[in-house]
């Protein structure tokens, strides 16, 4: 049987100190339900003495989550341990995380009162007398008391064993040994558990944890590096928000452990299905967005662009892929399109869409593609429509052409369009105005009315290709009819230009594939017609 470790998530206390990154009530509590559904073992909620605001949010937490322990963090000081005891009193599952200065450096900011001694020897002594304190007194509200000794990473080894053998006879059940400065490299800091575990004459009676920073881009891998050192908590974040460069990044941590787990030796109680849902839930909550490359939860995480990683993955998933997207809650397209594409991968992509390809028509498609990837940086579904639906001009006129058009906007009214319409087919021109939500509105439910065709609107999307006054606005609209979806793009200095043009395009795909099943309509409404004037 593999060892267990335990994952003390603080996103809702370290992760929130992230400058920006303060969450409401509601949000913490939000959160703090997903947790328990991703099943953390503790939950560290806030830190009471910090304002009014963390000592609700802790309470509200310890009042209404069930499943993990709820944690709050406090200074090595009466008034702290009392504010994070009354703060979880509405919990019997709790434990008080308490910490205090260790390193030289610390030391020496910190504590350079004459009243905490004269030399730094005697200012050790002091530290070690304040720690026992805080334990011994949060030990009068839970059993489950942590000590943390802040800068461990940085502490001379034989003080700090002193001082961890010092906390756990007060009675730390969890002793933390925190690279709070994201200063370690991972064989330094698992040597430091290695020393200090086998240093400490009663380390056994304490679960020992990680609590590394990102400074150095290194705080997983320390986490990691510790594990196998013999600690068996690690402290950690969703998607590592943090102080400074952040955290170490929980669902990395996770994975790391599940996917190695020959290596390790080791396992979580991590529900793993539920890392992307809480990934979302925080970067939503926090407003710090994951960037496309972050590992597990990132959008690029399971996707694949060159043609030889297509070919491999779509042959055997475990070419490329360590783990399953479906495994931690994504449900990325693993084949992104793009110009290191290869043919399986675009191919494939079409009959995921549903669209079969003829075999005389394939080289010339994808041909087509290739030159269109040539200019963008990745091809969307939008644009394979266009590629499929494709009409040589020269072979095709349109069926409706724009004559005219005006749009009207006037404080305190709705915006109101008109437009003319030339029919091919009919050989009319129809002249049809509209209001609208907005002026694109207005625009397309008036053309909606000359070209009297049933359709949907799919999507609509503008953008700048140049800049300043004069920019060009490059509008993409995709409209359906059934199963079949038909693309437009135009560009223009004036929008609403733009606008129309594209929606035009896409209208004439739509009517140069429809033409067979509009005869078929007017048919059967001509049968219908001809029933209703002459009733049985």
């Amino acid at each position: 049987m593999s060892d267990q470790v335990f994952i003390f998530d603080t996103t809702l206390r370290d992760g929130e100190q992230a400058p920006g990154a303060s969450m409401t009530l509601a949000e913490k509590l939000k959160i703090g339900k997903q947790l328990a559904k991703l099943n953390v073992d503790i939950i560290e909620a806030g830190f009471p003495i910090s304002s009014p605001q963390d000592a609700e949010s802790v309470r509200a937490i310890a009042s209404e989550i069930q499943g993990p322990v709820i944690c709050a963090l406090a200074r090595a000081t009466e008034m702290d341990v009392k504010a994070a005891g009354e703060s979880l009193s509405p919990s019997d599952n709790t434990r008080i995380h308490t910490f205090i200065a260790t390193s030289d450096i610390h030391l020496d900011a910190k504590f350079s009162h004459p009243r905490f001694g004269k030399n730094l020897t005697e200012r050790r002594e002091t530290v070690i007398r304040m720690a026992v304190d805080a334990i011994k007194q949060a030990r009068t509200y839970t059993d489950n008391v942590e000590f943390s000794a802040e800068d461990a990473g940085r502490t001379e080894l034989n003080y700090l064993c002193e001082m961890v053998h010092a906390a756990i006879e007060a009675g730390a059940t969890t002793i933390n040994l925190p690279d709070t400065t994201g200063y370690c490299i991972p064989h330094e800091y698992a040597d430091i558990f290695t020393r200090v575990i086998n240093g400490v004459p009663n380390s056994d009676k304490a679960i020992f944890s990680t609590h590394c920073h990102d400074d150095l881009g290194l705080a997983v891998a320390n986490s990691l590096a510790g594990v196998l050192a013999g600690a068996r908590q690690i402290e950690c974040t969703i998607n590592g928000i943090g102080e400074r460069a952040g955290n170490a990044s929980l669902e990395e941590i996770v994975m790391a452990i599940h996917v190695r787990s020959q290596k390790f030796n080791l396992h979580t109680g991590i529900e793993s299905k539920a890392l992307m849902e809480s990934s979302k839930m925080v970067q939503v909550a926090s407003g710090f967005p994951v960037p496309p490359n972050k590992a597990i939860v990132g959008k690029n995480a399971f996707s694949h662009e060159a043609g030889i990683h297509q070919h491999g993955v779509l042959k055997r998933r475990d070419t490329y892929e360590i783990m399953r997207a479906e495994d931690v809650g994504q449900d990325a397209e693993q084949i992104r399109l793009g110009r290191h594409s290869g043919r399986h991968g675009f191919f494939s992509r079409l009959e995921k869409m549903r669209i079969q390809i003829p075999e005389p028509d394939r080289d010339d498609l994808y041909t087509r593609f290739l030159a269109l990837a040539d200019q963008k940086k990745e091809i969307f579904e939008e644009d394979l429509y266009n590629l499929v639906n494709y009409i040589d001009s020269k072979d095709a006129k349109p069926e409706y052409v724009l004559e005219r058009m005006d749009i009207s906007v006037t404080s305190g009214q709705e915006p109101l369009a008109e437009v003319s319409i030339s029919h091919r087919r009919l050989n009319k021109v129809h002249t049809e105005r509209a209001t609208g939500d907005g002026p694109v509105d207005a625009l397309y439910r008036a053309i909606n009315h000359a070209v009297g065709t049933a359709h949907e609107l799919v999507s609509y999307s503008i953008r700048s290709e140049t800049e300043g006054a004069d920019a060009v606005g490059i509008v993409r609209v995709l409209t359906a009819s059934g199963d079949r979806h038909f693309y437009g793009e135009a560009q223009h200095t004036d929008v609403l230009k733009a606008s129309a043009e594209a929606y035009l395009m896409s209208l004439n795909r739509l009517a140069a594939h429809s033409n067979e099943a509009d005869n078929m309509h007017f048919v059967t409404d001509g049968i219908r017609k001809s029933f209703e004037r002459n009733p049985a």
